[in-house]
This record gives C-alpha cells, structure tokens and sequence, in this order.
C-alpha cells in the first residue's frame, strides 16, 4: 500500500536471502540508490553486486524513475545484494502490479530458500566428520 509522506509516495518490500534483510523503499526521483546511507557504487565493491541489486529496475525499465532507499543488515555483501534484489522486485510490484509476470519470469520474486546447513553432534560441521584413525 502506497502511504504518503511529504507529498511523496513510497512503496516498500522486504526482501531476504541467506541471513540477510533487506527494507527497501522506492521513491518517484532519477534512479539513485542508497544503501545503508550510502551510494551504492561505494557500499559494493564489485560490480556484479551492483548489476545483480539493478537487476529488477532494469527489467522493469524504470531504472531512471524511482529512487531506492534501503537499509540492509546480516550475512555477507552476495546475500545482501540479493536481499536488496528481492526488496527491490516486491516494491515494484507493488508500485505496478503489470510487473509481476516480467518480475516472476526472471525469478526476482522468489525468494532463494537455501541456508546454512545446522552442524550435527560428533561431526566437526554439519558434515565435516573428525579425522579417522585405526589405532
């Protein structure tokens, strides 16, 4: 639901991977992004991350309509690029429900269920066993 705040419409999403999160919200502007407060070509590094974040706006081709503003916590910069990916498809989706088949047909709206696997009792990891030896 679109909530008005300074005369400016938002739309937001949540999105997840590994053990990050992601609250983004989209803002009509020029296509800035801003993690955590900062841009985004200085909060990534590689520039894979900053491809795979764009993916949805450029899928959409709204990369120059709305502003992102998001806030990012957990995990490692992969997993947060690809919560931020997420985030980022929910929000469009929800500023324009014509979205969701290119959204979906990409795979920007499911969220990618793998995790760290628990570690098991008498095992190093979760599947690391200790080294073996006969005497």
């Amino acid at each position: 639901m679109p909530k008005a705040k300074s005369e400016k419409i938002m739309f937001y999403g949540t999105g997840r991977r590994k053990s990050s999160i992601a609250r983004v919200r989209l803002v009509e502007g020029t296509g800035k992004i801003t993690i955590n407060g900062v841009d985004i070509e200085e909060y990534f590094g590689m520039e894979t991350l900053k491809v795979i974040v764009r993916q949805p706006l450029v899928a959409t081709d709204t990369l120059n309509k709305y502003d992102v503003i998001c806030k990012v916590t957990g995990g490692g910069f992969t997993g947060q690029a690809g919560a931020v990916r997420h985030g980022i498809a929910r929000a469009l989706n929800e500023a324009n429900s014509e979205f969701r088949p290119t959204l979906k047909a990409n795979g920007f709206l499911t969220r990618d269920p793998r995790m760290k696997e628990r570690k098991k009792y008498g095992l190093k990891k979760a599947r690391k066993a200790p080294q073996f030896s006969k005497r």
